[in-house]
């Protein structure tokens, strides 16, 4: 399994980041190698689970999305990899971690523009979790550079 990234696989990630729908040919050219392989380096990336290429949105400019973090403290942090997996996997997250200073884990959600998916996520996901002591919710009024990649349940409604 490939986790770490030599130089080429740097230059293939560097040039997607920057665009995403450029052809292996046009990324080959940029790296000065074939485009077979390019599309090696990205089958063996994709494969460990080190690259995704996917289309991602800017909530500040698409309307209709909420963005808020979350911050969780756990009654006890035995099976932290555990519960940080379990939050992970809830509809609404778009990623989470585990963190120093006051929180155990920090999740970034992703709502339609109704309150009510934030509520929710607190309500009802956050709870089938269990373990959690006690959550603090902060809405993303404003942001520069964030770009989304779309949780199942908004995917879910953006499909409906």
């Amino acid at each position: 399994m490939k986790n770490i990234l030599d130089p080429h696989d740097r230059k293939l990630v560097a040039a997607l980041t920057a665009d995403g729908q450029l052809s292996p040919g046009k990324v080959a050219e940029e790296m000065g190698v074939t485009a077979p392989t390019v599309r090696s380096r990205m089958k063996n990336l994709i494969c460990a689970g080190v690259l995704k290429v996917a289309g991602l949105i800017d909530p500040m400019k698409a309307r209709g999305l909420t963005v808020a973090l979350v911050g969780i403290s756990l009654s006890s942090h035995e099976q932290l990899d555990e519960k940080l997996a379990q939050i992970g996997s809830l509809p609404r997250v778009n990623w989470c971690a585990v963190v120093t200073g006051r929180y155990d884990i920090i999740v970034e959600i992703v709502c339609s523009e109704d309150i009510g998916d934030l509520y929710d996520f607190l309500d009802q996901d956050l709870s089938k979790v269990g373990g959690v002591n006690s959550s603090e919710s902060f809405v993303v009024m404003k942001s520069r550079r964030k770009w989304l990649f779309l949780p199942d349940a908004v995917v879910k409604e953006f499909n409906a």
